[in-house]
């Protein structure tokens, strides 16, 4: 699945793969499903997507300032990947990273997604072992110059329960926004 956004961003969004029945088929981030459905509204009003749907590749969304990627390429079985199609991933997120210059926040969509980029971290020498860094939804730590922001994933289990509301998805990328000003 290829990633999509502004190639200049200061924020990222790191998810955790593309879902069998949104971006799997529709070949662009939480397009076409209900993590999408709960996602773009919010960027929308944090000013970070043209507008609040998300439905195809050729719908005219665009991205402001903010890249969203996956830890894993393709769709895993259960939507749940293995540690090895992380591992077998992890190269493309090393080398997507590197090219996103600009880049001042990381928000990562679940504990996956934050392993992933803990991991990443480890590969490139920013730090030692991940067990200074604990997951928790609105845990922010600055690492190497840029900032990481955990999140729960906006999937149907966490949005329709309650554990992940609206409010507390919109502070997370209010706090994204305003950290990509922060020295």
């Amino acid at each position: 699945m290829p990633s999509f956004g502004d190639p200049r961003a200061r924020v990222m969004i790191l998810g955790l793969a593309p879902g069998a029945h949104g971006s799997n088929r529709t070949g662009r981030p939480f397009t076409g499903d209900g993590s999408g459905d709960f996602l773009y509204p919010v960027l929308h009003d944090a000013g970070f997507a043209s507008q609040p749907e998300s439905r195809s590749r050729e719908d005219g969304m665009k991205l402001h300032d903010l890249w969203i990627s996956a830890a894993v390429r393709c769709a895993p079985p259960d939507n749940k990947p293995l540690p090895d199609e992380i591992a077998n991933c992890s190269s493309y997120l090393d080398e997507e990273i590197a090219l996103l210059k600009r880049l001042r926040v990381v928000v990562c969509l679940g504990r996956i997604a934050f392993d992933a980029y803990l991991a990443h971290l480890m590969r490139v020498g920013k730090i030692e072992r991940r067990s200074a860094y604990l997951f928790a939804h609105g845990a922010e730590y600055k690492i190497d110059g840029r900032w990481v922001i955990a999140s729960y994933h906006p999937s149907l289990q966490n949005t329709n329960t309650g554990r992940l509301t609206r409010p507390m998805f919109m502070k997370i990328f209010s706090r994204a926004r305003m950290l990509t000003e922060v020295e």
